[in-house]
């Protein structure tokens, strides 16, 4: 993944910044292709076309990377301006279409990959459904609704990236965004009913 990003010390603030953000995006294909524990600083620079040492320059470690690199905002909707109905839909909707771009790309489905073979990873898993879709379902649904359905929706939700778009499972593969939308949407729905 060269994109010509020189080892050298660089001509500003635009270079370093690309410098950064080449990395990271070879960092992420790394990490969805090969997982924590098979993802090396030499790889990721050579997938940058730069020193291994200017990964360890920007980020001091591997672990440091990864958390640089699965920084995850899942840049949720307002679900409390969402009338209750319509909620389900919105929420596989968000998700569909955030997907549905580059998943190597996508710092969600890396982490996703990654969980499954390191805590580290799996913590961070945890933490983003505990710090942004809890209190995002809490704020549309009330506390007590989103308590006892965070854990569930984030099931189906995840159910739904690993089968599609990291296992590439045929039946969900195929659909097209909108049925995977309306096929989901009912499991949702009756999940968040009280």
């Amino acid at each position: 993944m060269n994109q010509g990003v020189g080892t050298g010390a660089g001509s500003g603030a635009g270079s370093g910044a690309q410098t950064k953000a080449a990395i990271l995006r070879a960092a992420r294909e790394r990490f969805a292709a090969q997982g924590y524990e098979r993802t090396t600083i030499r790889g990721v620079a050579a997938d940058a076309g730069i020193d291994p040492s200017m990964v360890m320059r920007y980020f001091g470690s591997k672990e440091k990377l990864f958390d640089a690199a699965l920084e995850v905002d899942l840049r949720l909707p307002d679900l409390a301006a969402v009338p209750d109905p319509e909620l389900p839909a919105a929420l596989v909707r968000h998700f569909v279409e955030r997907w549905e771009g580059d998943p190597a790309d996508d710092a969600l489905l890396v982490l996703l990959r990654s969980a499954v073979t390191n805590e580290r990873a799996a913590e961070r898993m945890r933490g983003v459904f505990a710090e942004q879709v809890a209190p995002a379902l809490a704020a549309a649904v009330g506390a007590e609704r989103a308590a006892r359905a965070a854990g569930p929706v984030a099931a189906q939700l995840l159910g739904l990236a690993l089968t599609r778009y990291l296992l590439r499972l045929p039946p969900v593969a195929a659909l097209s965004p909108e049925a995977v939308v309306e096929s989901l949407t009912p499991a949702l729905r009756a999940t968040l009913t009280p």
